[in-house]
């Protein structure tokens, strides 16, 4: 009978990592043929963590590279973390310490002591005359050299760049966008010269192409072809709450698990655990390991969309702040709460939104627009035929019990 321990952390591999089978074949499949990848998906759906377990079955037919983006601001930035990513690699972090000679000195002969926050530093110093496409494509030469050949995973690439174009002030300026270009098309020069023996996966918690869009650079990622990652299916929910359930011996009374995954409706696989963690923690709490619908429905209710539930879905709003910039996120906050309470977005209820509102240097259906390629290429609402409305249960109704209670629906306002 399966079995599975609970995550705790953003990411999981190896026993922790639940199904997604088919998925890292033909991901491996694709990094084999030498594809560069744009990993894409909502958040919280396993990302980071389908690229840490190729990564572990990896290891041994390629040299694995995974650098965390999420803290950078500047190209800069990056090529430090990429230089940093070498310093393991035996026989190779030398031709890392000779490209930064300039900075180190005398400092070399006892760089082995030096923690990383310094060495970070030091690198960073190096680099500081503007000169880090020069570093990065020597970077890029010596990752071409390696063997195996080179499988580079760049995990938060569009923060980085996100946050390269709008600075914090979440203006987006010429001079911001002519960086956001530098660094995309030096990224996209080396991935093409370097085809074959570096291939490039980047990823992220916010969509990279409603990003570039922004600044006019859509194309410098075109020969990153997309791999979608999408929700668990039923069964393969279903089959995670049970290894849970073995593992941490609660009984599941009534085919509970299918009433767990119909209540969230679209089975992200963070969600998933996260419904079990409450289920967990209430069985616990009461010293009693069993577990049926109306407990279910509770947990849910009180735990799942309330506070507890509040502090790990409030990275939704967040993120679109970190995207749109705060002069058009009200506009974006109304029309996802005209979708929660009202079941869907109409046309007629948008047009209805849209006429509280105005902004400097764009018309109100330009901003629109850039915001619904947001909301749905990054999973928050899908369009129908009768407008948009939210994939997820548990975000549409989370969202609603946050925002409506002082709402009123667009159409019913004057009546």
């Amino acid at each position: 009978m399966d079995s599975l321990k609970q995550a705790h952390g953003n990411w999981v591999d190896g026993d922790r990592f639940w199904d997604r089978e088919k998925d890292v074949e033909l991901f491996i499949q694709k990094i084999d043929e030498g594809a560069h990848i744009l990993l894409t998906a909502q958040r919280r759906m396993g990302k980071t963590s389908l690229m840490r377990e190729v990564k572990r079955r990896l290891i041994n037919r390629y040299t694995c590279l995974f650098i965390d983006l999420q803290k950078a601001s500047t190209a800069e930035d990056a090529i430090v973390a990429l230089s940093l990513a070498l310093k393991p690699v035996e026989g190779h972090w030398q031709k890392i310490k000779g490209l930064f000679a300039n900075v180190f000195g005398g400092f070399a002969d006892h760089i082995e002591e030096v923690n990383l926050g310094e060495l970070s530093l030091k690198l960073r110093a190096g680099l500081s005359s503007g000169n880090w496409s020069e570093k990065g494509d020597s970077l890029f030469s010596i990752l071409a050299g390696l063997e195996p050949p080179v499988l580079l995973l760049m995990d938060e690439a569009p923060v980085m760049v996100n946050r390269l174009l709008r600075g914090e002030d979440f203006k987006i300026t010429p001079e911001r966008k002519a960086n956001v270009d530098a660094f995309m098309s030096w990224l996209r020069k080396n991935s093409q010269e370097h085809q074959g023996r570096v291939r490039i996966v980047l990823s992220g918690s916010i969509g990279f192409e409603p990003v570039l869009r922004q600044a006019g650079l859509s194309a410098t990622i075109n020969n990153f072809p997309p791999f979608d990652l999408g929700p668990w299916d039923s069964a393969t929910a279903v089959g995670c709450l049970r290894a849970l359930a073995n593992e941490y011996r609660i009984s599941f009374r009534d085919n509970v698990e299918d009433e767990m995954v119909g209540m969230l409706g679209y089975c992200i696989p963070h969600h998933v655990q996260m419904f079990f963690t409450h289920a967990y923690d209430r069985c616990k709490r009461r010293g009693l390991m069993d577990f049926g619908p109306v407990e279910a429905g509770d947990v849910y209710e009180n735990e799942m969309l309330g506070v507890r539930g509040h502090a790990e879905l409030t990275h939704y709003e967040d993120r679109l702040k970190l995207v749109l910039g705060p002069e058009i996120l009200p506009l974006a906050l109304e029309i996802l709460t005209e979708a929660a309470v009202c079941g869907r977005l109409t046309p007629t209820a948008l047009i209805a939104i849209q006429k509280g509102y105005e902004f400097t240097g764009r018309s109100v259906p330009e901003a629109t627009e850039e915001i619904l390629r947001v909301v749905e290429h990054d999973g928050y609402l899908k369009p129908g035929e009768q407008g948009y409305a939210f994939e997820s249960r548990l975000l549409r109704d989370w969202w609603k019990k946050r925002h409506s209670s002082l709402y009123q629906p667009a159409l019913q306002r004057g009546m």
